[in-house]
């Protein structure tokens, strides 16, 4: 059987309504208890007090009976005087309750609490005679009890207090104490039925305070699932609440930025996918149309078309090779084979690779010894190289520094230096100014491919005009295995 769903507002009402409803029950419960307590213990005292003076005017009397300076009947007439309500008890050899005189008066005028008439006294004084029929160590020590009338059905308080082999007994009537305990607990739930009401209207406002900025981030996270990106929602206060607003909008911020890194990886690629369908038709069109010579019977013509071949082969055996290894940074399946490299030797090296007939000044200052991959940094510096004397101009210097945990390689050119509007973007692929489409072959994956090892160092490379352009790789001294 599937369990009925109850939204937001629903439960927060319901969990408010249920707090207050039993925090108000509780208190009404307890108030009632402790005030009929301090009701019944008042009225104890009250009787007793009244009991008290009686016993004390009354035991020297039963102690002439006792003498046989007096007779019961004596006692009896002067009981009657003093109260409008008494027995008598004494106990029998086994031990139970014997009554043995008792006085009612019906016309009596005093304050309350007022003994009551009973009409079984034995049975009432039995039911109880463990706690009012006990010999006390002194003799102005009274003892109660709370019973059942089994005739009325009624509460009464037996008071009781023990002279030597009698104990004199009297009977108060608690119904007016029930009847004005019965009205104050009306009073409370009538009270709590208050506060319960007040606790649902005050469950509903919450409720609807708690929902109101839960809707909105709804609403906004509809909004944001729709294209809206740029949606937010306002943050008010310093609860979970405002953390849950200031949640979303770092999301929205979030998840703006990565839909606009999309965007541009996607108008990236589609220029990518331009890029290479121009670099790859140029020398495709010029092999064809060179294939047609190749018969031709002038043999100065088909050397002419056999070297074309070649050079427009190795160029797009570069250019293939260059996209498979894009393609290996893409995968994260590069290979990667540290070992310590001299930096000098191996950019010397690079030089004479990349540009055998420029002058290319090197400097070395401190430690350069690295842990690296040497092929990837060879890779580097050629393609750094290469950039320099095709876009820039003489002189080039290559200058090494050695730091405590860090070495910088610096490339920097006398050219004209990187325009503006490239620098943002330029080790994004295919990024090639107009005019050096037009001057050179390049495929504009060199520098991308030179950042992309750098980065697989734990380093990175960055660009910018100094007198030229200036390009400086940053590689820790000892790289990620």
């Amino acid at each position: 059987m599937k369990r009925p769903s109850f939204g937001l507002r629903a439960k927060v009402t319901a969990a408010v309504v249920l707090v207050t409803t039993t925090a108000t029950a509780v208190m009404a419960f307890t108030a009632s208890k402790v005030q009929e307590d301090d009701a019944v213990d008042s009225f104890v005292y009250s009787a007793e007090t009244t009991f008290g003076s009686l016993f004390e005017q009354s035991w020297r009397g039963l102690e002439a009976v006792m003498d046989n300076r007096s007779t019961l009947t004596e006692f009896a007439e002067r009981m009657s005087d003093l109260t409008p309500e008494w027995t008598l008890f004494t106990k029998r050899p086994d031990g139970s309750a014997d009554l043995v005189n008792f006085g009612s008066t019906d016309l009596w005028h005093r304050a309350q609490p007022v003994p009551v008439r009973v009409g079984d006294r034995q049975g009432i004084v039995a039911s109880v005679q463990d706690r009012v029929l006990v010999r006390t160590s002194k003799t102005m020590d009274l003892l109660t009890a709370i019973t059942v009338d089994p005739e009325t059905g009624k509460r009464l308080l037996v008071v009781s207090g023990n002279f030597v082999g009698y104990w004199l007994v009297e009977f108060y009537d608690l119904t007016p104490l029930d009847i004005d305990l019965a009205a104050q607990r009306q009073k409370l739930v009538l009270i709590a039925l208050g506060v319960a009401a007040l606790g649902v209207v005050a469950a509903l406002f919450a409720a609807w305070n708690i929902q109101r900025p839960v809707r909105r981030v709804a609403s906004a996270a509809r909004d944001l699932g729709d294209g809206a990106f740029d949606v937010r929602v306002p943050v008010k206060g310093r609860d979970e609440l405002a953390e849950l607003a200031k949640s979303f909008n770092t999301m929205a911020d979030r998840v703006g930025a990565s839909i606009e890194k999309l965007r541009a990886k996607d108008r990236q690629q589609q220029r990518f996918v331009a890029d290479v369908a121009h670099d790859l038709r140029t020398p495709l069109a010029s092999m064809v149309a060179t294939v047609g010579t190749l018969d031709s019977a002038t043999p100065e013509v088909r050397t002419r078309a056999t070297e074309l071949l070649g050079t427009q082969t190795r160029r797009l055996a570069r250019l293939v090779e260059d996209l498979m290894e894009i393609s290996r940074f893409d995968a994260g399946s590069a290979d990667f084979r540290p070992e310590p490299v001299d930096l000098p030797a191996l950019v010397e090296d690079a030089v004479g690779a990349a540009a055998p007939e420029t002058p290319v000044e090197v400097t070395s200052t401190g430690d350069t010894t690295v842990v690296a991959d040497p092929r990837r940094l060879h890779t580097i510096v050629v393609n750094l190289l290469v950039n320099a004397t095709r876009y820039g101009r003489t002189p080039i210097t290559v200058t090494l520094t050695g730091g405590a945990d860090t070495v910088w390689i610096r490339v920097a050119d006398s050219g004209p230096g990187i325009p503006e509007d490239l620098l943002p973007i330029l080790f994004d692929r295919f990024v090639r100014g107009d005019q050096a489409r037009q001057a050179t072959e390049g495929s504009g994956l060199g520098l991308a491919i030179a950042r992309e090892n750098a980065l697989i160092h734990g380093g990175e490379m960055t660009a910018h005009n100094d007198h030229g352009a200036v390009f400086t790789v940053r590689l820790p001294r000892e790289s990620p295995a």
